[in-house]
C-alpha cells in the first residue's frame, strides 16, 4: 500500500482498533462517535496525569498500523514511512503530558484546536509524512480528550460547567462537538462515505451480448486488463509505472481503447476498492471522475464546490462546505477528466482555459485529462506541465487474459476463450480488431452467441453485434418489450437517424426533446408515441442510454459513429462527410463510412480524402486526410486500383518514421495498413532503423514478426533492446521461434517477463545476459529456469531481494559475474558472493 492514511481513513480506522483493544470504562464526553477509553486502553490507573513514553508509542505505532490496513494489504506500506509517521504521532502526543487540568477542561476547542497544540518533531518531516499526520492526530485527539473527560475528577464537574456555560442546555455534552464541528472531523466522514460511493458508482463494467438472465454487470476489477502507455519514442510501459512518474497527464488512446475503463480503474484504487496496488501516489487521493459531456452539458465549466453536482452525484448535497476546495488546495485530490473528444470543437478551447485555471490555483493535485489523438493538437496543455502520453494497443497476452477474463465472468465454456484466442493469433483480421479492448469484448460476445463462428471484418464484426444487441439478446432471454414490439430494422432506423442527428450537430449526447422530436418525425404514422419508443430504445436496444435526466448518450462512442455513417450512406450524404473529414470527431465516421460503402462509394469517399494538387506541399490539414485515407485501405476491398496507388504514394514520405510524430502518426494509422509500408533494415540509420522497430512492435500485430524478424542482427544494440523488451507484446513461443532465436547476443540482455519467457530461454539453449522485468520474482524460479553454466550477467527489477539465506542463491550460478540492481543490497551483505560486479545499470 502507498503512503495514504489520509483524513477520511483516519477515524474510521482508530475507531474499529480501539474497540477490539479496549476495555470500556463507562460514558464519556461524547467527543466521538463511539466514546473510548485511552486509559483502560494503556493501562493506566487511577488518576495518573501522564501517558507513558512507550504507551504512546503503542498507541502511535497502532493507530497507523490499523489506518494503513483500512484501505490495504499493511505489507505495502513503505517501512521508512511508517516508522516516520509512527515517531511523528507519538512526539506530538507525548505534549499531552505537560497539560494541567485547566487546560484539558479547554476541551470545547474540539480535537482540531488540541491537536494543533501539541509539539511536531524537531528536524521536520517528509512531505509525505506532513501530510497524512494531521488528520490521524486529530482523530486520535478525539479519543484522548474522550478519555480525560471520562476520568473521576473531571468528567462530572468541569464538562458539565462547561456544558451550561456554552449551551445553557441540560443536555448530553456531546453537543460540543455539533456547536462547533471540526472541519477535518466533518471531511473524514464524508470522505469514508464518498469512498464506498466511488466504489459502488465505478465497480462495475456493463458486459455487451450477455443473455441467460438479467446479470449484465462484472466487477471492474476482475474484468480489468492492465494497459500500457508511451510517450513520445519510448517503449510502452505499464500504465501505473507511467502515471506513477508524472503529475499532470493527458492520456491519447482510440476510441474502444479503454481510456474511461482505465479512469474508473484509477479512481476505484485511489479509494482503495481494488484488489490490485495503485500507481504510487494515487492511493488515499480523493479522485474527481468528470465526464465532460455531462459536466458541460449546462455550456459552463464548474467551480470545484459543483464538481459532484455537475456528474449528478447523489452525494452532491452532503458534501460539507468548502470541502472540495480543501481537498484541492492540500493536493490530495485526483481529477481525471474524460473524453475532450466527446464536446464540440468550439468548446474546447474554454476546456482548456478552465483547466489551466484549475491547475494554476490547486498546485500539487494529480491530474489525468484523455482525448483521441486527433481530438486536440500536440502539447495541447503543454504550458502547465502536462506531459503527453499515448495508450498503446492490447499485446497478445493481455488479448488473451481479457479474452479469458470476459468468459469466465459470463460463465462461459473455458474452451470457447481458448478457440477464440487462437483464431485472433491465426487470423490477421481478428488480430487488427483484437487490440481493441471494446471490440475485443465484443468478439467475445459473438463467439459466445455464434458458437465459435466470428466475423472477420469491421463491418461485419459490427453487424453482428448489431444484430446480437437488437434482436438476438431479448429474444434469446424471453424479455418482454416495453410498449408493444419494434423489429430489428425499425430499431435500427430510429438509432441511425439519432447518431446522424449527433454527428450532423457535432454533439456526443442529446437532450430527450431532441430525441423525442426525432423520433415522433420517423413514425409519425404511427400509434405509438415517441415517449414509449424511447423508453423502448433505452430499456431493450443496449446502445441508448440515459447520461442525466433529460439527456440520452450512445454507450459507446463507436457505435454511434458506425450507425452514423450508416445514415450518411442513406441519406447520400457522402459530401457532407468529405466536407467535416478534417474534425477529429468525424475520422472514424469516415472510416466506418468505407467500410460499409459500395465500392464506387469507397472510391469517392478515399480519392475525395487527397489533395486536388498533389504536386504542392500539403498542408498539416491535407496529411491528416491523406493518412484518414490510407486507415480506409484495410476496409476498403472494392476500392479502385488507381485511387489505392496514389493513396500509397501520398504516404510514402511518413516511411520510414525519422522522428517522433511520424512514428506516432503510423501507430495511429493502424496494421495492418502500416505494416505494409514499413521497411527493412537495409540502408536506414541506426535512428530510423528503431523507429520502424517501434511502430511494429507498438502495434502488436502477430503480422509485424517477419519483419522484426529482419532486423535480428541488426548491429544497433538499442534496436535489439526494443526487440527483446517487446517479447510481451506477442505470443511467446511465436515470438521465441521468429524473433529472439535469432538476437544477436553481443551486449543484450535477453528479457523475460514472466516465467514463460525463462522457459523459452531454455528451451532456446539458454542466454548468457538476462533481463527478469517480472517484479514478482522468485529466487527458486530463476535457480531452476536459467541456465546455470551459460548466465554471466543478471538484471534484476527494483531491489535486492533475499531469501531466508540471503543472497546465497546467487552462489549457484558459478559462470555469473555482473549483477544489475537499480536499488543496491545491504552493505556488505556476507552472502552474496564477493567477486560479483553490482552496479545499477547495464554495461
Amino acid at each position: 500500500m502507498e503512503p495514504a492514511v489520509v483524513a477520511r481513513l483516519a477515524s474510521a480506522a482508530v475507531v474499529p482498533l480501539v474497540r477490539r483493544l479496549v476495555r470500556r470504562a463507562g460514558p464519556g464526553a461524547g467527543l466521538v462517535d463511539r466514546p473510548v477509553r485511552l486509559g483502560a486502553w494503556l493501562t493506566l490507573g487511577g488518576e495518573k496525569r501522564t501517558l507513558g513514553e512507550r504507551d504512546l508509542r503503542k498507541l502511535a505505532e497502532e493507530a497507523v498500523e490499523r489506518s494503513a490496513r483500512d484501505r490495504g494489504p499493511y505489507d505495502t506500506l513503505p517501512e521508512e514511512l511508517r516508522r516516520e509517521l509512527a515517531d511523528a504521532l507519538a512526539t506530538a502526543l507525548s505534549g499531552l503530558g505537560d497539560l494541567d487540568m485547566d487546560e484539558v477542561q479547554a476541551v470545547r476547542l474540539g480535537a482540531a484546536a488540541l491537536a494543533a497544540r501539541l509539539p511536531r518533531p524537531d528536524g521536520g518531516l517528509s512531505a509525505d509524512a506532513a501530510a497524512l499526520l494531521e488528520p490521524l492526530l486529530t482523530a486520535v485527539c478525539a479519543h484522548v480528550l474522550e478519555f480525560f473527560a471520562s476520568r473521576s475528577t473531571f468528567a462530572n464537574r468541569t464538562l458539565v460547567e462547561h456544558s451550561r456555560d456554552l449551551a445553557g442546555l441540560a443536555a448530553d455534552t456531546a453537543l460540543l462537538l455539533e456547536r462547533t464541528p471540526s472541519p477535518l472531523a466533518e471531511d473524514a466522514r464524508f470522505e469514508q462515505r464518498y469512498a464506498e460511493h466511488v466504489g459502488n458508482r465505478h465497480g462495475e463494467l456493463t458486459i455487451h451480448g450477455l443473455d441467460g438472465g438479467s446479470v449484465r454487470e462484472w466487477p471492474l476489477e476482475a474484468a480489468y486488463v492492465p494497459l500500457e502507455a508511451a510517450s513520445g519514442v519510448e517503449p510502452p510501459a505499464p500504465v501505473t509505472r507511467t502515471l506513477a512518474a508524472r503529475e499532470r497527464v493527458v492520456l491519447r488512446g482510440p476510441a474502444g481503447a479503454g481510456k474511461t475503463t482505465l479512469l474508473q480503474w484509477l479512481a476505484l484504487t485511489a479509494v482503495g476498492s481494488g484488489e490490485r496496488p495503485a500507481p504510487p501516489g494515487l492511493l488515499g487521493r480523493v479522485p474527481f471522475l468528470l465526464p465532460l459531456r455531462r459536466v458541460l452539458a449546462g455550456g459552463t465549466p464548474p467551480t470545484p464546490d459543483r464538481f459532484l453536482h455537475a456528474v449528478r452525484s447523489p452525494l452532491a448535497g452532503a458534501q460539507p462546505a468548502g470541502w472540495a476546495d480543501r481537498v484541492l488546495n492540500a493536493g490530495r485530490g485526483l481529477l481525471l477528466v474524460d473524453g475532450v473528444d466527446e464536446i464540440p470543437a468550439e468548446q474546447r478551447e474554454t476546456t482548456r482555459r478552465w483547466l489551466r485555471e484549475l491547475v494554476r490555483d490547486f498546485p500539487g493535485n494529480r491530474w489525468v485529462v484523455t482525448a483521441r489523438p486527433s481530438a486536440v493538437r500536440e502539447e495541447w496543455l503543454a504550458d502547465v506541465r502536462f506531459d503527453e502520453l499515448t495508450l498503446a494497443p492490447l499485446a497478445s497476452g493481455d488479448v488473451r487474459e481479457l479474452i479469458n477474463r470476459w468468459h469466465t465472468a459470463a460463465g462461459a465454456d473455458p474452451a470457447a476463450g481458448r478457440a477464440l484466442y487462437e483464431a485472433v493469433l491465426m487470423n490477421p483480421a481478428l488480430a487488427q480488431l483484437a487490440v481493441h479492448p471494446l471490440l475485443c469484448a465484443l468478439l467475445c460476445a459473438l463467439n459466445r452467441h455464434s458458437g465459435g463462428e466470428v466475423p472477420f471484418e469491421r463491418r461485419e464484426l459490427y453487424d453482428a453485434a448489431l444484430d446480437l444487441l437488437l434482436e438476438r439478446r431479448d429474444d434469446e432471454r424471453g424479455v418482454p418489450v416495453a410498449g408493444g414490439s419494434l423489429d430489428r430494422d425499425t430499431r435500427l432506423r430510429l438509432l441511425q437517424r439519432l447518431a446522424h442527428w449527433m454527428m450532423r450537430n457535432h454533439q456526443s449526447e442529446m437532450a430527450t426533446s431532441d430525441a423525442l422530436r426525432q423520433i415522433g418525425r420517423a413514425l409519425d404514422d404511427t400509434e405509438r408515441g415517441p415517449e414509449v419508443v424511447l423508453e423502448h430504445l433505452l430499456s431493450r436496444s443496449g446502445l441508448l442510454r440515459e447520461s442525466a435526466p433529460g439527456r440520452v448518450h450512445f454507450a459507446h462512442r463507436s457505435f454511434q459513429d458506425h450507425l452514423a455513417a450508416r445514415a450518411a450512406l442513406e441519406e447520400g450524404d457522402l459530401p457532407m462527410l468529405l466536407v467535416n473529414a478534417h474534425r477529429p470527431q468525424w475520422e472514424d465516421v469516415v472510416r466506418m463510412a468505407v467500410a460499409l460503402g459500395e465500392p464506387h462509394e469507397q472510391t469517392r469517399l478515399v480519392a475525395g480524402l487527397l489533395p486536388v494538387d498533389e504536386s504542392e506541399q500539403p498542408s498539416p490539414a491535407a496529411v491528416r486526410r491523406g493518412l484518414l485515407a490510407a486507415s480506409c485501405l484495410p476496409d476498403a476491398a472494392g476500392l479502385d486500383d488507381g485511387v489505392r496507388r496514389r493513396v500509397q504514394e501520398f504516404t510514402a514520405p511518413l516511411v520510414p518514421p525519422r522522428d517522433g510524430r511520424a512514428v506516432r502518426t503510423l501507430i495511429d494509422l493502424g496494421a495492418p495498413t502500416a505494416l505494409t509500408l514499413l521497411p527493412g533494415p537495409e540502408g536506414l540509420s541506426d535512428e530510423v532503423a528503431l523507429n520502424v522497430v517501434l511502430v511494429a512492435t507498438r502495434l502488436g500485430s502477430e503480422a509485424a514478426l517477419p519483419l522484426l524478424a529482419r532486423y535480428r542482427d541488426h548491429p544497433s544494440l538499442a534496436v535489439r533492446r526494443q526487440l527483446a523488451w517487446s517479447w510481451y507484446r506477442f505470443d511467446t513461443d511465436r515470438y521465441a521461434e521468429e524473433v529472439v532465436s535469432g538476437l544477436a547476443g553481443e551486449g543484450l540482455y535477453f528479457t523475460a517477463h514472466h516465467t514463460a519467457h525463462l522457459r523459452a530461454l531454455r528451451a532456446l539453449g539458454g542466454r548468457s545476459r538476462v533481463q527478469v522485468a517480472a517484479p514478482d520474482y522468485r529466487p527458486s524460479e530463476l535457480l531452476e529456469l536459467l541456465d546455470r553454466d551459460r548466465l554471466t550477467a543478471l538484471w534484476l527489477p527494483g531491489g535486492y531481494r533475499p531469501t531466508e539465506n540471503g543472497g546465497r542463491w546467487l552462489h549457484r550460478f558459478p559462470l555469473l559475474t555482473t549483477l544489475v540492481l537499480p536499488e543496491p543490497p545491504p552493505a556488505n551483505d556476507p552472502t552474496i558472493p564477493a567477486h560479483l560486479t553490482l552496479t545499477a545499470r547495464p554495461d
